[in-house]
C-alpha cells in the first residue's frame, strides 16, 4: 500500500519552451522537404515530451520506506525529516548544503526535505529531496518512523 506518490513533472511553461523544437526542425528539414519536416518537427517534439516525463522521478513512501527515483531508504534508516519552503529550502540547496549529502533537485521545485539517516556507515549525512508537498512527505516519514520496531 502507498501512501504517498509525487512524480516531479516540469510545469506546463517547460513543455510549452519545449515548443520551440517544432520551428527549429521545421527550419532545417523543410528545404529539403516539405512532409519530411513537419513528420520530423512533431516526431522531435514527441520525443523531447516524452523524455521529460519518463526521465521524472518519483517520490514514493510505502511500507518498504521511502524511494527517491531510483534510490531508497528503508525504514529503520530514516531518521527525523524537516520540510524547508522559500527562502530556507534555497539555502538547504546552496550554502547550508553538505557536499556528502545525497540529492534529487528539479529546478522547477523549490520545497526540499532534508532526511537525517541513521546508519552510521553510511558516507551521506542526510537526503535532501524537492518535493512540491513538503508537508505530506514528512508526515509520511513519520509515519514510517513510528511504526518501524525499535524505535
Amino acid at each position: 500500500m502507498t501512501e504517498y506518490r509525487e512524480r516531479l513533472l516540469p510545469p506546463l511553461t517547460v513543455f510549452l519552451a519545449t515548443a520551440l523544437l517544432i520551428p527549429a526542425t521545421l527550419l532545417v528539414f523543410l528545404p529539403i522537404n516539405e512532409v519530411v519536416g513537419v513528420v520530423a518537427a512533431i516526431v522531435f517534439y514527441v520525443a523531447a515530451v516524452l523524455a521529460l516525463v519518463l526521465t521524472s522521478p518519483v517520490l514514493t513512501i510505502d511500507a518498504e520506506g521511502f524511494a527517491a527515483g531510483r534510490a531508497r531508504l528503508y525504514p529503520h534508516e530514516i531518521g527525523e525529516a524537516v520540510a524547508f519552503t522559500g527562502s530556507a529550502a534555497t539555502a538547504e540547496r546552496g550554502p547550508r548544503l553538505d557536499a556528502r549529502a545525497w540529492t534529487l533537485f528539479r529546478g522547477w521545485v523549490k520545497p526540499v526535505v532534508k532526511v537525517s539517516l541513521t546508519d552510521e556507515s553510511d558516507p551521506a549525512p542526510y537526503w535532501l529531496v524537492s518535493t512540491r508537498k513538503p508537508d505530506e512527505v514528512v508526515r509520511g516519514l513519520d509515519g514510517i518512523r513510528q511504526r518501524t520496531p525499535g524505535r
